[in-house]
């Protein structure tokens, strides 16, 4: 069993900025800050935009700090969560699995609740949530809310 307090979480929204820049900047700032307070563990859901930002980023610092780990949670098998992707998108989201530490599948198929179950799971498995949150309705909106109910702290980007 992980002790919680190892484990940090992401969840944002799928479409960003044009110019990530900054938001990079501050998700790797975020992400060192639970690293330096013992954080080994990361969680990402994989979805297009800012999960696989996140889990893009612990791979980058995984140079600079090469006990970290990647773990990948899929709602459902990699090859319905990236069904409706374009070909560039699933190239990408495969190398990110190919580099992540562990990958960890929920659901044998998708349904209708698999994208919530991932989120929760997530969530029930972390200390830390790093979020990117701009509206106030989807899934990220009830994942940080969930989180808040469950205890976790929040780092707001």
């Amino acid at each position: 069993m992980i002790d919680k307090m190892k484990v940090a979480c992401f969840s944002g929204h799928r479409k960003l900025p044009e110019d990530c820049a900054e938001l990079r900047t501050n998700l790797e700032k975020a992400i060192i800050s639970l690293i330096e307070r013992g954080v080994v563990f990361f969680g990402s859901g994989a979805a297009l935009g800012f999960d696989q930002e996140a889990a893009t980023a612990v791979l980058k610092l995984k140079e600079d700090y090469p006990h970290i780990r990647l773990v990948m949670v899929l709602p459902c098998p990699p090859e319905e969560q990236s069904l409706k992707w374009t070909n560039e998108q699933r190239e990408h989201y495969k190398k990110l699995l190919e580099q992540a530490d562990k990958v960890r599948v929920l659901s044998p198929r998708y349904t209708k609740w698999c994208m919530l179950d991932r989120n929760r799971h997530l969530v029930d498995c972390s200390a830390y949530l790093i979020c990117y949150l701009r509206e106030q309705h989807g899934g990220t909106f009830y994942t940080v809310n969930y989180a808040e109910q469950q205890g976790l702290e929040i780092l707001r980007l």
